[in-house]
């Protein structure tokens, strides 16, 4: 997207993973910026980050640090989010947050760029547009075109999520695990209930009384909201895997009109986000491996489900620190200052 006119722009969180991820893409799409304000915890500020060849100081997030920002990607957590994000849009900046604090609040859009970009005129009730999920995310930019086309009465998707997904911390814990096990010294683990070295937990955030995941609870109640259609069925199922980049997901659809596996695999050639990677016979499919640092979400294993009369089966896979998180902050952000501003 070819921007004109340029932006002040403020990144909460900017010393965080998904903040350095946020500098990054603003950088690799080449984001118009007037001025970049950097802001982080009294613990990071004064801290130095590079951008574009350049310098700056990470400054204090306080109230008063959003005069004359035209827009704020926020990844600071969700109480830093509901304690700051109402004050940015009150200065008037558009705010981005990529946490869980606003997603589901009716007056707010959830937004996924290649899915309902509409839905962002809907910030002006409060300022604010919401980041889904980045599980949600991937999974959304797959099945957008197939909705489309012939909608979708039911989904079962089971997500293989990896350890950057918890942080630093999660990140470091694997790593720990991984040496100790190869020292032959007994492993430890603070960050997961369990030991993640060689191991799936299909466990991701607290449980309900439901016995669903809050993790799994996002995935169907975002889907609904995005696709502004709470008829869809949607059983999920989330595991943490010990992969440091990169979401994989086994999604099974039913579909509410008959769609050949060749008809799918077409439609994500042309889907805006997507990619299609399927070559079965040449073992060709998407990797977690092969997804870290791209912006595209990868689709593949497509094929149709022999068990009932209208299904189909496929393998997604996408960068959750990128697709996940940052890079549709900005596309958000680069929806915002071609269409509204």
């Amino acid at each position: 997207m070819t921007l004109s006119k340029k932006m002040n722009i403020a990144v909460a969180g900017a010393t965080g993973a998904v903040g350095g991820a946020m500098l990054q893409t603003l950088a690799r799409r080449d984001f118009p910026i007037a001025e970049l304000r950097l802001l982080a915890s009294s613990r990071s500020a004064g801290k130095k980050l590079a951008f574009r060849g350049r310098e700056y100081i990470v400054q204090e997030m306080t109230n008063e640090s959003f005069a004359g920002i035209d827009i704020a990607l926020f990844s600071a957590g969700a109480s830093r989010s509901l304690e700051f994000a109402p004050a940015a849009a009150a200065a008037g900046a558009v705010v981005v947050d990529n946490s869980s604090a606003f997603r589901m609040d009716p007056e707010i859009p959830l937004v996924v760029p290649e899915v309902n970009p509409h839905a962002i005129a809907q910030y002006k009730k409060r300022g604010i547009i919401a980041n889904p999920n980045c599980s949600t995310i991937q999974m959304m930019v797959a099945l957008k075109p197939i909705y489309d086309q012939v909608g979708i009465k039911r989904i079962v998707v089971s997500t293989y999520q990896a350890v950057s997904g918890s942080g630093a911390l999660a990140i470091a814990e694997l790593e720990s695990q991984m040496r100790d096990w190869a020292a032959g010294k007994e492993i430890s683990h603070s960050v997961y209930p369990h030991q993640i070295a060689f191991n799936c937990l299909p466990h991701i955030d607290s449980f309900l009384k439901n016995g669903y995941t809050k993790e799994e609870m996002k995935m169907v109640n975002e889907t609904h909201k995005i696709f502004e259609d709470d008829n869809i069925a949607v059983s999920p199922t989330a595991v943490r895997v010990p992969v440091i980049y990169g979401h994989s997901e086994s999604i099974n659809i039913e579909t509410r009109e008959k769609i050949s596996a060749a008809e799918v695999k077409e439609l994500i050639r042309q889907a805006p986000g997507a990619r299609l990677v399927d070559e079965p016979e040449n073992m060709v499919y998407p990797l977690a491996v092969d997804c870290a640092g791209e912006f595209d979400t990868m689709v593949g294993r497509i094929r149709e489900d022999n068990s009932i009369a209208n299904g189909i089966n496929m393998w997604v896979v996408a960068d959750n620190i990128l697709k996940g998180a940052a890079l549709n902050a900005v596309q958000i952000a680069e929806v915002v200052a071609a269409d509204y501003l």
